[in-house]
């Protein structure tokens, strides 16, 4: 039914907006609620109308400060426990601190609960009925504490409170993921406080308790090239500088650059902006004899001189400087090493004592720069859009541009001091690591990952990106390419298996992404691998694949099959994988962070960003245990588990490993439920006062010698020593161990040994 007025449709814009800000008038027309279906509708007052319109707070908003009365109660209830049981000032000074914040705010939320009518807490329930909220120590945890003393307190203490304040944070992004919450500008303005409050606590406890360490990692002194060293077990055989042409002069670290104090800026702009109205001053001024300039700012009349100014906080600029030098993988043959970088490669001889010397340098800009050798062939992954067809440093500013490259590139290295491109796969999402699969006299087989972006269909045919629905797309597959050794140029993609698809077809078919419930990681999406580390004589493939680990069967190269997929509820995106010795156990990394974060600090879960080791039963994976190094590093140093390789000790399972700046680790994981350090090497960070992405990329067995590249700095070759973890004999077989005359990261091949070396390894384990 329409209803009929006899005012005039055609109102003035101004009279509207003026109805719309004039006050309110009394009107005749009844405001009604309607009820639940079959219930009458109840009248309601102006008042009673905009008191339901005006919702102040959600119930979990109420929840929340509820809830963080309790929580707040526990960490008062530790701090009180410091009095004592320890001396440690430090300790005693955090304590003080946290009782008198926490305390104030729980003042303040009791005071803002009942400001709307709400009690402090639900009826009946203490701090230990909440044992599972974000953060809580347990009735366990506690008791601990109570009995602890000294620095076995101190450790407890901050293990526990930095865990609670992380808990605190948690809580508050809980809170915000709900629609509609913390509308209460007070309120909001409390949660900010929390977070900053509980942040920079967090921060200070890091230090405290990375200082109370005992293993010498913890707490060096950093620089680009006079960082200190700690070493244990191994022999520092020699490292060599970036050569020329592979770092920045201006800034070799590749940190932010150092900007000019405030108000040294200021003044430059100042004085730029006076330039042209005071030149004839500045003349002037610089006619001035020396030292008249200074006279009037002089103190003539005995008067105390000023104090010297505070020296202004030093500013970086926001970003860095993008990985463009970074070393990265490596790969070796006969005696030459190929060490991959952002920049292109450098070729190098291995002489004496396995120490490298230089003797080729290629510029062929793109990214990743990892590396591959067969024969006279190399490999190379490029995934980064600035990449060009034809090595150029200019990169490509267009969206869409035939000068683009992103895929594998091809060199003849026959002449190792003039490598040619020879072959070129462009690929939808470029190549951020590859494998190679098979070779023989006609071909080689590669399996490539592109991790990066899908790029436009206009400049790739064929490259689609995500869209629901579309199976056409880019994502959720592997590439396999195929490299014809008499024409290089006429390499090729011959499929994209949808190796995560269920069995229904859905090629979506494994980890979407999320966490795994309450305290456990945030995983990444499985539609790419990352890794796929290859072991062709035992016709199986491990890959890392962001969001799972998977083992594949590939006794046909062209087509692997997936034989498992598992999930880790510690993982945030699988990296790497390597094999043991004999094919068993399968050694799968997390590079929690992206590998630019400082994720090994001393308040670090222990399983995030570590190793995890499974077995192979049956063609399934079974989780068997997880390693981190136990050396606490500083949040100036990014750290989480990286690229490393079996160390071939006969009847020993030993993988050497970079961490990135958490330095490289030597792990004995013969029995992988108990995997454990027995070597390690780490300097302290590139800056002591910005954050700077360096540290290993890789460390590799090759010959004798442990090869790691350093980012930041350059390479490193190390030396096994004999110690309480490794006879002389153990590292003899393994200097003499045969692995063939070329290794490829992410290509494993068996290894054998001599009768006399095995029976000498095994003998001195006997201790004969």
């Amino acid at each position: 039914m329409k209803l009929k007025s006899s005012t005039p449709l055609s109102l003035s814009f101004a009279a509207m907006l003026l109805a719309t800000t004039a006050p309110a008038l009394a009107q005749d027309v009844q405001i009604v609620q309607p009820g639940a279906p079959g219930q009458g509708a109840r009248a309601l007052s102006e008042d009673e109308a905009t008191q339901l319109a005006r919702v102040n707070y959600l119930p979990a908003d109420i929840d929340f400060m509820q809830g963080m009365i309790v929580h707040h109660q526990q960490a008062v209830e530790m701090a009180a426990l410091v009095d004592g049981r320890t001396n440690n000032e430090a300790i005693q000074t955090i304590a003080e601190r946290i009782a008198a914040s926490q305390q104030d705010e729980i003042s303040f939320m009791t005071e803002w609960l009942a400001g709307y009518g709400q009690p402090a807490a639900m009826a009946g329930m203490g701090h230990m009925h909440h044992v599972d909220m974000a953060g809580m120590a347990s009735a366990e945890d506690m008791a601990e504490l109570r009995d602890a003393r000294g620095v076995n307190f101190d450790r407890k203490f901050l293990q526990l409170m930095i865990a609670h304040h992380n808990g605190a944070l948690t809580m508050v992004r809980d809170l915000f993921s709900i629609q509609g919450t913390a509308t209460d500008p007070v309120l909001f303005d409390f949660t900010s406080e929390v977070r900053n409050d509980q942040q920079a606590e967090i921060d200070r406890m890091s230090v405290e308790l990375a200082s109370l360490s005992e293993d010498p990692r913890s707490g060096l002194a950093g620089g680009l090239f006079d960082a200190e060293e700690a070493i244990s077990n191994l022999r520092h055989v020699a490292f060599l500088r970036k050569p020329a042409g592979f770092f920045d002069p201006a800034n070799p670290a590749g940190g932010r650059m150092v900007l000019p104090p405030e108000e040294e800026m200021e003044e430059e702009e100042e004085v730029e902006e006076a330039a042209d109205a005071h030149a004839g001053h500045n003349m002037a001024a610089a006619e001035m004899p020396e030292g008249e300039e200074d006279v009037e700012t002089e103190s003539g009349d005995g008067e105390e001189p000023a104090e010297e100014a505070a020296e202004p906080p030093v500013r970086y600029a926001q970003r860095g400087g993008l990985l463009s030098f970074a070393n990265t993988d490596m790969a070796f043959s006969d005696d030459m090493m190929i060490a991959g970088n952002y920049h292109g490669f450098n070729a190098y001889m291995l002489g004496d004592d396995g120490v490298p010397e230089l003797v080729s340098s290629v510029v062929c800009p793109g990214g990743q720069g990892d590396v591959s050798v067969v024969g006279d062939i190399l490999i190379m992954s490029v995934e980064q859009t600035r990449g060009r067809v034809d090595c150029g440093r200019d990169g490509v500013a267009e969206d869409v541009s035939e000068d683009r490259f992103r895929g594998l590139r091809v060199f003849d290295i026959s002449d190792i001091r003039a490598p040619v491109q020879v072959g070129l796969v462009q690929t939808c999402r470029g190549s951020h690591t590859h494998s190679v699969v098979d070779a023989n006299e006609e071909r080689i087989i590669v399996y490539n990952s592109g991790t990066a972006g899908v790029r436009d269909g206009e400049e790739l045919e064929g490259c689609v990106g995500y869209i629901p629905g579309d199976d056409r797309t880019a994502l959720f597959s592997i590439d396999v390419i195929e490299i014809p050794l008499a024409d290089p140029s006429q390499s090729r993609i011959t499929s994209s298996p949808r190796v995560f698809a269920d069995d229904d077809g859905n090629i979506a078919g494994l980890w979407l992404g999320g966490d795994h419930g309450d305290g456990t990681q945030t995983t990444s999406q499985t539609n790419q691998c990352h890794d796929i580390t290859v072991f062709p004589s035992l016709n199986l493939a491990a890959g890392a694949c962001s969001g799972n680990g998977i083992i594949m069967d590939i006794s046909d190269p062209y087509n692997p099959v997936r034989l498992d997929a598992v999930t880790d509820p510690g993982f945030a995106y699988w990296h790497s994988a390597t094999f043991n010795n004999d094919g068993s156990v399968v050694l799968f990394t997390d590079e929690w962070g992206g590998g630019g974060r400082p994720r090994c600090q001393a308040a670090d879960p222990t399983t995030w960003g570590a190793n995890a080791f499974y077995g192979i039963e049956d063609g399934e994976l079974v989780y068997r245990g997880t390693f981190k190094i136990p050396g606490a590093q500083s949040d100036m140093e990014n750290c989480v588990a990286h690229n490393g390789s079996i160390i071939p000790v006969p009847g020993r399972d030993i993988f050497v490993q970079a961490w990135y700046q958490g330095g490289l680790s030597v792990i004995d994981f013969t029995d992988p439920t108990n995997p454990y350090e027995i070597a390690f090497f780490d300097r302290g960070p590139v800056d002591e006062d910005q954050l700077v992405t360096g540290g290993y990329w890789s460390a590799y067995w090759y010959n004798g010698r442990i090869y790691a590249t350093e980012i930041a700095r350059g390479i490193d070759v190390f030396a096994l020593e004999p110690s309480e973890y490794l006879t002389a004999e153990e590292i003899a077989a393994a200097e003499a161990a045969e692995m063939g005359d070329t290794f490829n990261p992410q290509t494993q091949v068996p290894v054998t040994w001599s009768e006399e070396a095995m029976e000498a390894a095994e003998r001195s384990r006997m201790g004969g």
